[in-house]
């Protein structure tokens, strides 16, 4: 009986079979059509992924979704990382294929369209979320990018992950860029999003050198990352959520309208 009870509405955290050391939880609610849309919301540098989870039950429940909430450890293998998810690949592991193989444990239980799902990941998520989409974008139904502290631009004159250089040498395919235009996408900040420590940190694992260029704070790098993507022809919905510091939680009302516009179309 309890197995049962904790299968609907919020879950535990789960061990994923692929991975042991990698989690999920969900929100699943109690009623569901058949194939019915799948939204990931991918945490940050915090792991907050019950928050994140918690935080989208109304819409789950409004729009008869299943909210999926990876959570991917720090401290895997270096127990001073911290980053190791944001940039797709970390001694070995491939953070793309750990959230495609818990997508199919997810399918294996519930009845969810897979094939293409929606993702969002605020902070160090939405840095994970443009590089999935750059991997993956056949798989995506829309990509909100919310905060990124560090952006790839899909520029092969600058080095991985400041620019897409020796992108198919590192991850064994390209960039299929017709593919990547065919997703919505959704860039998303507060307006307030202005301090710098964490993301201004030469020295630090997750700095190169030129990455100052790209803008002092989030909210400029978000500006030179859209700019990029729509010199590529790729078309972007572009929030500035007033009066909002760096808040995922904040942002999420943009958010659920980007994909609730999306969603049953």
């Amino acid at each position: 009986m309890t197995s049962i009870l904790y299968t609907r509405g919020s879950t535990p955290l789960i061990a994923s079979q692929v991975d042991p050391r990698l989690h999920y939880c969900l929100y699943v609610p109690q009623e569901l059509p058949p194939q019915a849309p799948l939204v990931v919301i991918q945490h940050g540098t915090g792991r907050t992924a019950q928050k994140y989870r918690t935080a989208m039950r109304e819409f789950a429940e409004e729009r008869r979704v299943v909210i999926l909430a990876p959570l991917f450890p720090a401290g895997l293998i270096d127990p001073d990382d911290v980053h190791n998810f944001k940039f797709i690949e970390y001694h070995g592991i491939r953070f793309d294929h750990m959230l495609l193989a818990i997508i199919d444990e997810v399918a294996a239980r519930y009845p969810v369209a897979t094939e293409r799902f929606y993702l969002h990941g605020f902070s160090g998520g939405g840095q994970f979320t443009h590089r999935f989409l750059f991997l993956h974008p056949s798989r995506l139904a829309g990509a909100s990018i919310g905060a990124p502290g560090r952006i790839t631009q899909l520029d092969d004159s600058l080095p991985w992950w400041l620019g897409t250089k020796g992108f198919e040498d590192r991850f064994g395919q390209s960039i299929d860029l017709d593919a990547v235009r065919q997703v919505p996408v959704h860039m998303v900040v507060g307006s307030e999003d202005l301090d710098e420590f964490e993301i201004n940190n030469p020295g630090e694992s997750n700095w190169m050198d030129g990455c100052e260029r790209t803008g002092r704070t989030r909210v400029e790098r978000l500006r030179t990352l859209r700019r990029n993507f729509e010199s590529r022809g790729i078309d972007v919905t572009f929030d500035v959520v007033d009066g909002v510091a760096h808040s995922g939680s904040a942002v999420l009302p943009a958010v659920q309208r980007f994909f609730g516009s999306l969603i049953g179309r």
